[in-house]
Parts: structure tokens; sequence; C-alpha cells
């Protein structure tokens, strides 16, 4: 007769299958941190592109600025970011002040962030 006790542990089979939810569970939290960090990185070109335009927008005001109506595009680099500041003028029904609608974009990308503002010659 046989008496020798029987063995305990685990089998190759629950084995395999623990290191599969393990795998799984992991590539779920490698996806959430890369998503994470795009938003932060997302966050941080949004916040400088708006840097970007209100400095623009100051600039203007500092140099009593006051052109026709119509657009243009010019660099408006921030930090490491080589941004492109649109900048259109607009009449207004008092004819002392100019509506001035900055966008700021990546070069071939959507609009990061827009600001609206009112230029006046007068001082």
């Amino acid at each position: 007769m046989n008496t020798a006790p029987p063995q305990t542990g685990f089998t190759l089979l629950e084995v395999l299958v623990a290191l599969a939810i393990a795998s799984v569970a992991l590539m779920a939290c490698l996806r959430a941190l890369a998503v994470s960090a795009n938003g932060a990185q997302a966050m941080q070109q949004r916040s400088l592109a708006l840097l970007a335009a209100e400095n623009r927008l100051a600039e203007l005001r500092l140099q009593r600025a006051f052109p026709p109506p119509g657009r243009r595009t010019e660099p408006c680099r921030q930090g490491a970011l080589a941004l492109s500041c649109e900048q259109e003028f607009q009449n207004t029904v008092n004819g002392n002040f100019r509506q001035v609608t900055i966008r700021v974009r990546l070069p071939d990308g959507p609009v990061l962030a827009q600001l609206d503002g009112l230029l006046s010659p007068l001082p």
C-alpha cells in the first residue's frame, strides 16, 4: 500500500491561466498610463498656445496697433513649440475699436487656443 502524502501545488494549466490574467491586467494598466501621458502632453500644448495668444494680444495693445481688417499669420514660438498665430482683424460698430481674434495652432494642426479681444489707437 502506498502511504505517500498527496502532492500539493499548482498544475501547469493553473499557472498559465494566472499568468494570462496578470498579463491582461498589466496591459490595461499600460494603456491607461499611455492615455494619461497623451492627455498631459495635450494639456501642456493648449496651455502654451493660450500663453502665446495672450502674449500676442498684449504686444498688439502695447504697440497701439490698429491694423486694417483682414487676416495674417505669423510664427509665435512658445517654449519648445513652434506655434503659428493666425490673427483676424474686423471692424466694429465703433470706429475707434478693432476686434481681433487670435488662433494658435501647431503647423498644419488643429486650433489649440483662440482668444478674442479689442484694439484701440486711443490712449
